[in-house]
């Protein structure tokens, strides 16, 4: 039986401009299984699932668990737990980590702040500080929302870790679950699909160095989907590859059709015209799904560099 991640690779479907989009990610660790909505459905408490996914709610931060690579069977709660913030909007990207023992205290976070990239209350809170040992690769494995992503997941980041590549992390929910393996890298933010063990090694590579893979790249986080569509076409197109080189200053129109300005720190400026359409024939957008689905793609149309004065002007 096909699943949807095969169906996805049969059609060659783009990854461009299909990841989750949230400026600030925070992290909690949280062992043992968890459930589709796994907030609410693990041995996190659900009232305090329920009460972070309200705080959370419009203040562009997206909360997730996490959990080591390995073995999943109910066990023991740690005395303490990793937690990490990573705010991805370039001019401010930053990655903080701490520990708790109580993870209520996230309650008391100003969601708000981390949002726009202020990462004080949870370093006065929780004891954060920048989190100096490297990237962290966030592979999706949550069986319960799609069977891909514990079929396919689970095996990459058992790889990874046991190959030695540090910083590596099963994560609850990254979306696009028909472009499994799927992983999030932080601090830059860039999400990829049809991930493999020795291509998200570059990955990690590249982030230590300052620097985005493009291939097999889905979009950066901060952006909406026109807009991570846009900045990966402005980076194939000119060759940059510095990761906070580029950052989307704008996007105009309504769906199906956007223009994008891409700016580089070198005041350089392009516009991107970008398209919704279809994706045909319909398909499984989730193994879960009842019915065939036609899910949304981001074409890149036109990349325009900008004169100066015209960039000056608007």
């Amino acid at each position: 039986m096909s699943t949807c991640s095969s169906v996805s690779r049969d059609f060659d479907e783009s990854v461009s401009g299909t990841a989750a989009t949230a400026r600030t990610w925070l992290l909690l660790e949280q062992p043992g299984p968890w459930g589709a909505k796994a907030l609410t459905s693990s041995h996190l408490d659900p009232a305090l699932g329920r009460a972070l996914e309200s705080a959370a709610k419009d203040t562009g931060v997206r909360i997730a668990l996490i959990r080591r690579p390995g073995r999943h069977a109910d066990r023991r709660m740690p005395a303490t737990r990793r937690v990490y913030v990573a705010h991805v909007v370039p001019g401010n990207v930053w990655l903080h980590s701490a520990s708790t023992s109580d993870p209520g205290q996230l309650l008391d976070l100003d969601f708000a702040a981390l949002g726009r990239g202020d990462h004080r209350t949870f370093d006065t809170l929780l004891g954060g500080r920048p989190h100096e040992s490297g990237p962290l690769a966030l592979v999706c494995t949550n069986g319960k929302r799609d069977r891909c992503c514990a079929l396919l997941g689970r095996p990459l980041a058992a790889e990874l870790a046991t190959s030695g590549a540090e910083g590596v992390w099963e994560v609850t929910h990254l979306g696009g679950h028909r472009f499994s393996p799927t992983a999030l890298v932080l601090p830059y933010g860039y999400a990829y699909g049809r991930a493999e063990a020795h291509s998200l090694k570059e990955v990690l590579q590249g982030a230590r160095e300052g620097r985005i893979v493009v291939e097999g790249c889905r979009g950066s986080s901060a952006w909406d989907r026109p807009g991570q569509a846009a900045e990966l076409a402005v980076r194939t197109r000119i060759g940059e590859f510095t990761a906070e080189a580029l950052s989307v200053v704008r996007t105009a129109g309504v769906a199906p059709r956007w223009e994008v300005t891409v700016a580089h720190t070198d005041g350089r400026r392009w516009l991107v015209d970008v398209a919704q359409s279809a994706g045909l024939p319909p398909r499984p957008e989730s193994c879960g799904a009842s019915v065939l689905g036609s899910p949304a793609r981001m074409d890149v149309v036109a990349v325009r560099e900008l004169r100066l004065a015209t960039a000056l002007a608007g």
